[in-house]
């Protein structure tokens, strides 16, 4: 029985799909079809731009956007994270190779396919050295801040062409707005109708036919409108409707990349800088999906699926891809169930490529827009932000610093949140909570409880517990917390930490303990520990710090280490005190003397 588990478990790592293939219905293929179609409606006119900002041919977005997207599918974790060209990516490929040959000519594609495998090569070797941990680093606020952000830039790079002004591609978000409200005035009311339009139709078939494709139907009645538009208005010259035009047809050539040592020096570095920032793009869209469809998402096998991706890709004419946001969130929302919906989006635009790539001019770019712009809306998680802003001032200023971060630069953004939220952790576990208890007389077992009105606690036995690790970070506030107690009260020479909140002590908590506990010798008082970890005992074990501060001052049980304390203690002190809060305390002094 274990030989077999063992062999499904080594055949889900190596077919990762064979996980989900199961889940195929013809119920769920007819979704994924419709989810497939959608998508390749949708990556029509995107490939081409993409294509054209990385400056390569305008196909080679196209063919970015077939094998690339089925190798992902097929061997990542996602069931809805569509791989493809993104604005991010072009960006980097155009900046990292131009320098090195002229864009559009041959040399640059051969440098971009080189580069293209290098990538891919370098996320496969991560996801096979299980790197892929990484990504449990993006805190959920981060995803629904990265989320919201990226929908908003979905929807503002979609103005222009919603209301058929003129904003040059790559213009900032803010100048977006503000280019918006100076034209606001040369707002074309035919283009604008087309959109508007758009957009109403999907809002209504989403709502009252929700079992037909509502992206589709949308796009549909938006090509009919532009087209009726043209015909009793003077035609396209008059309205200046534009379409995404007529695509080159054919399926995506093979190719090699030019592995040469000259090649390689040159594609080396910005392979390093483009390959960590597709798999931010990549995990953080398919964790931003996961959290509406409720999938756990396995990082390390999504670095294997976008590694494959990529190298296959550089052998089909195809440059760097990732994660596509505009796709993914349409794949999702266009109600796909497994991966097959990516597997079928390829495969139908190589059909719409090769059969009917003419009638692509007859899809406005303002409907393509308006379709965005529902998209968009739809990847804003209103319910989980409205929950953030009530509950955590923390959360809430994460989330502010990445969705205003991504709004200024889309992968800077993530990372300003990444950066933030672990700096608060930080911050957080370097000030672990040291509070005070003491024994509850009322109760029989002696629990330790917060002190409250009528509780009294030792004159010379303070009793602390830590909630936290003892690391290089909180070393220095437990320290000054330890040492405040005989600052506040000098009798307090003695001090028992209830220890069991403490996760792990590392080197610097160690010296630290020894430390303290050297310095209440002194005093003639001591540092005791009940209740510790056996991880955390380890650890003060083998780093020697249990000769100093004495394997007789840990206990297992708080009756064992009061009384033995007590013992410890200054038999005068106790002679005259009148709060006697231990059994002990009844019976005799610490010195043996009856009371």
């Amino acid at each position: 029985m274990k030989d077999i588990l063992a062999c499904n478990l080594w055949l889900y790592k190596v077919f990762p799909f064979l996980r989900w293939w199961p889940m195929v219905t013809k119920e769920s293929s007819r979704a994924d079809l419709m989810a497939g179609l959608t998508g390749a409606m949708i990556v029509l006119p995107q490939g081409v731009a993409f294509a054209t900002i990385a400056g390569m041919p305008p196909e080679y977005g196209l063919y970015a956007a077939m094998i690339p997207a089925i190798i992902g599918a097929l061997f990542g974790s996602s069931w809805h994270l569509v791989s493809g060209p993104t604005t991010a990516i072009s960006i980097a490929v155009f900046a990292s190779v131009s320098p090195h040959a002229a864009p559009g000519s041959p040399d640059f594609i051969s440098l971009v396919l080189t580069l293209t495998f290098m990538v891919g090569l370098f996320e496969l070797i991560l996801g096979m050295a299980r790197m892929g941990a990484l990504v449990n680093f993006i805190s959920h606020t981060v995803v629904i801040g990265f989320t919201a952000g990226a929908a908003i830039l979905i929807a503002s790079s979609q103005i222009k062409h919603f209301f058929g002004i003129s904003i040059p591609r790559g213009t900032p978000f803010h100048e977006t707005i503000h280019q918006l409200f100076l034209q606001i005035g040369d707002i074309n009311l035919y283009v604008t109708g087309v959109g508007l339009i758009t957009l109403v139709s999907g809002i209504l078939f989403k709502k009252f036919y929700s079992k037909f494709p509502y992206m589709i139907a949308a796009m549909i009645i938006g090509s009919l409108v532009a087209v009726i538009l043209n015909t009793f208005f003077g035609g396209i010259d008059a309205t200046q409707i534009k379409t995404v035009g007529a695509l080159p047809s054919g399926l995506p050539p093979l190719s090699h990349p030019d592995l040469s040592l000259t090649s390689l020096q040159h594609a080396f570095f910005p392979a390093l800088v483009v390959t960590m920032l597709a798999l931010t793009e990549a995990v953080s869209i398919s964790r931003a999906i996961a959290v509406k469809s409720e999938q756990r998402i396995d990082g390390n096998q999504e670095f294997i699926g976008q590694g494959l991706s990529n190298i296959f890709g550089s052998f089909f004419s195809g440059y760097a891809s990732s994660g596509s946001f505009n796709r993914s969130g349409v794949n999702y929302a266009s109600g796909a169930r497994t991966p097959l919906a990516a597997v079928f989006a390829s495969i139908f635009l190589i059909i719409i490529l090769l059969l009917v790539a003419p009638l692509a001019a007859y899809l406005p770019t303002a409907a393509m827009a308006g379709i965005l712009f529902l998209v968009a809306w739809g990847l804003i998680d209103f319910h989980h932000i409205a929950s953030i802003l009530k509950t955590s001032r923390v959360e809430t200023t994460i989330l502010a610093v990445t969705f205003i971060g991504t709004l200024i630069d889309l992968e800077k953004g993530i990372f300003f949140g990444i950066t933030l939220s672990l700096a608060l952790y930080l911050y957080r576990t370097s000030r672990p909570t040291v509070r005070d208890i003491v024994p509850d007389t009322s109760n029989e077992k002696r629990k330790f409880s917060t002190p409250r009105e009528g509780m009294h606690e030792c004159p010379q036995l303070k009793t602390v517990r830590i909630d936290g690790s003892i690391f290089f970070g909180a070393v220095n506030h437990i320290q000054t917390s330890l040492q405040q107690i005989d600052e506040y009260n000098p009798q307090h020479k003695h001090v028992l930490v209830v220890a069991d909140g403490i996760n792990f002590v590392d080197l610097a908590g160690g010296e630290m303990l020894v430390q303290e506990a050297k310095r209440r010798k002194k005093m003639n008082g001591g540092l005791y520990f009940k209740g510790v970890k056996e991880g955390a005992c380890e650890m003060i074990k083998k780093g020697g710090y249990i000769k100093d501060i004495g394997n007789d001052n840990i206990f297992k049980s708080k009756t064992t280490a009061i009384t033995t304390i007590y013992s410890k203690l200054d038999s005068e002190i106790c002679r005259n005190c009148t709060v006697r809060i231990f059994r002990e305390c009844h019976q005799s002094l610490p010195n043996g003397e009856p009371r």
